[in-house]
């Protein structure tokens, strides 16, 4: 018998009891479901034996971070979507060979679904969520809460039905709308970092010390890498008491033991002094770092080292004063005996000594927790301003091109996948491409953006663009068009498209889901909605049996039928009727790993007959499903 997709995400739920029972197979027992069926459950009351020493249970304090419905933000992170996404060919660029994604939708559903695909494989997440402003979300997942409902899932009331505090828009009640917005999206995306993967987060100080909170329960506060102080705004925005310049980037690892980070190439030399030795170019004082320090800051750097007549020299400072060298006695004694410095004498009669630089390997300089100048909001604005040809900036707050790509650097991201689940006006998409222009790198991008709708009263709907997603789509356009017109020589095979999917309900109709609820006429008619075409069929299969949605796709006819071939034969997939034996035959030929078909496909009962025994002879060992 062949078996049924089930055109579902996993239920992470189902996933988390396996893994208990990996670690403590006595705590595994079973119930009758809400259906009278036995289920595999949690016995906890066992697994609080195993886990603890000490039990933390009831009213006893406790360090915890919490906030109302957010029982409510954890289940809605864990429960399946039957949505899907469906192709747009029309509005990508290079669908059938771009391997980069730009998915329209809510992105919690987008990353449910993502998660069959890419689980522990994306190297680099970077996102700039809403900044809580006080205002609501567009992404509200069914959390709104009116002030009263708020009051009552928050406890702000005293054992006679009094509220304790005065119910204000300061005090929290859009905090646990923004808490409760970001958290179950955090949580999934998690499962989609590798194991040397990092996410980034802008954030100002609004939320920092929520989001800090948050990351540390979802990823591990062991795995907190940094939070990097970013120059924002120059000059700063009006306050009542201090001018407000910079807001921050949270990083994350999804293993810190597994990150090592990458740096920038430091400064250059020109080599065009020459010894007896070879050629060589004049660095730093030795003393230099010293300079602004007083040997009793260092004592151990203060010592003497052998100079041109033989006499002792000492680090002396520009004022006379005892100094420091920078070098250790190894690495000094090293470098003199390679007759590595220069010795020049001040008036004085002190010497300032410096180091002939032979070496022409770039020095990498690491990143420091402070972003200033480069990273300001304003390039941002600039680079939309001049890539749309717009005296006014069609897209607020957009983050510069030079932040992501440094980032990108940062985490050493250079063959891999990098996503960005708040895209905005794509800036994440327009790095990557650059970043891949310059050093020829490999990166993919996916970006997941809610088709939010523009004011019309905005400079992007009086240029014509009605919703988010068309701003960041056409920036994506114009910048690979940019790119590969700057340096068409070494942007040959730069890939700069991208495949357009769009969230929708699944492609099945509800009996598919629930058979039992339907009667035997409703069972007979077809399951699939009657507005979908087979290329979403495809891609909502692909979603089913994990296969990236970036992956080759070929069309071709096999006995008049329209076949599917995906990743080379890994799975291929007809959805036309009245197949018949010649076509399945043929299909079989080519041994996929997985073949699909509807469950009406088949031409007659005796194609159905011989189906198996097709396949059993050429390719035994194809996974068959049907819809």
């Amino acid at each position: 018998m062949i078996e049924k997709l089930n055109m579902q995400t996993t239920n992470i739920v189902d996933e988390n009891i396996k893994r208990i029972g990996e670690l403590f197979p006595n705590c595994l027992t079973e119930r009758l479901n809400d259906e009278g069926k036995p289920e595999v459950a949690i016995d906890f009351d066992q697994l609080r034996q195993e886990l603890s020493k000490d039990i933390v249970e009831g009213p006893e304090e406790r360090y915890q971070f919490t906030w109302p419905d957010k029982r409510n933000a954890i289940r809605l992170a864990n429960a399946p979507t039957t949505d899907t996404l469906r192709p747009c060919r029309e509005e990508s660029v290079d669908f059938d060979n771009t391997q980069n994604l730009y998915i329209e939708g809510d992105n919690l559903q987008v990353l449910k679904l993502l998660r069959e695909n890419y689980l522990g494989k994306v190297k680099m997440i970077y996102i700039d969520p809403p900044y809580n402003t006080g205002n609501d979300f567009v992404y509200n997942d069914n959390f709104d809460q009116d002030k009263q409902e708020y009051v009552h899932n928050s406890g702000q009331y005293d054992e006679d039905g009094h509220q304790l505090v005065t119910n204000t828009e300061s005090n929290g009640r859009f905090h646990t709308d923004w808490l409760n917005m970001i958290y179950p999206r955090l949580k999934v995306a998690k499962d989609l970092l590798s194991e040397d993967g990092v996410i980034f987060i802008s954030i100002d100080d609004c939320e920092l010390k929520n989001l800090e909170n948050m990351c540390n329960e979802v990823f591990g506060e062991s795995n907190k890498i940094a939070t990097i102080t970013r120059e924002a705004i120059k000059g700063g925005s009006k306050s009542k008491n201090i001018r407000e310049v910079n807001d921050y980037v949270l990083c994350y690892a999804r293993n810190y033991d597994n990150i090592e980070f990458g740096g920038i190439e430091g400064e250059s030399f020109e080599f065009k002094l020459e010894d007896e030795y070879g050629k060589y170019a004049k660095g730093r004082e030795l003393n230099k770092w010293g300079a602004g320090s007083r040997r009793e800051d260092s004592p151990s750097m203060y010592y003497p080292i052998p100079g041109p007549n033989g006499e002792d020299v000492y680090p002396i400072r520009n004022d006379g004063s005892e100094g420091r060298w920078r070098l250790g006695k190894e690495k000094m004694f090293a470098l003199l005996k390679e007759h590595n410095a220069i010795f020049e004498m001040r008036d004085n009669g002190t010497y300032i000594v410096y180091e002939k630089i032979r070496d022409n390997t770039p020095k990498i300089k690491q990143f420091t927790t402070l972003f200033r100048d480069e990273y300001i909001n304003a390039r941002g604005t600039e680079e939309i301003k001049s890539l749309f040809n717009v005296e006014r900036a069609i897209f607020d707050f957009s983050k510069p091109t030079r932040l992501v790509k440094d980032l990108t650097i940062l985490a050493d991201a250079k063959e891999t996948i990098i996503l960005d689940f708040f895209s905005g006006s794509a800036t994440t998409a327009h790095a990557v491409m650059q970043l891949n222009a310059e050093d020829g790198g490999n990166r993919k991008f996916i970006m997941v953006q809610l088709p939010e709708a523009t004011d019309e009263k905005s400079e992007a709907y009086k240029a014509g663009y009605k919703n988010i997603c068309e701003i960041g789509k056409e920036r994506i356009r114009r910048a690979g068009k940019k790119i590969k017109e700057e340096s068409p020589l070494t942007t040959q095979d730069l890939d700069i498209g991208f495949r357009v999917l769009k969230l929708d309900s699944s492609n099945m109709e509800d009996v598919y889901y629930t058979p039992e609820e339907f009667n035997e006429q409703k069972l007979f008619e077809d399951n699939i909605k009657p507005d979908r075409t087979e290329e979403d069929l495809l891609f909502q299969t692909m979603i089913d049996l994990g296969i990236e949605l970036s992956a080759k796709i070929e069309q071709t006819q096999i006995a008049g039928k329209t076949v599917w071939n995906v990743s080379d034969g890994y799975l291929m997939a007809c959805f036309d009727e009245a197949v018949n034996e010649t076509t399945i035959t043929e299909i079989a030929k080519q041994q996929p790993y997985y073949f699909v078909m509807r469950d009406k496909s088949l031409a007659n009962d005796n194609v159905a007959d011989n189906f198996e025994q097709i396949f059993n002879h050429y390719s035994k060992d194809t996974i068959r499903r049907i819809l």
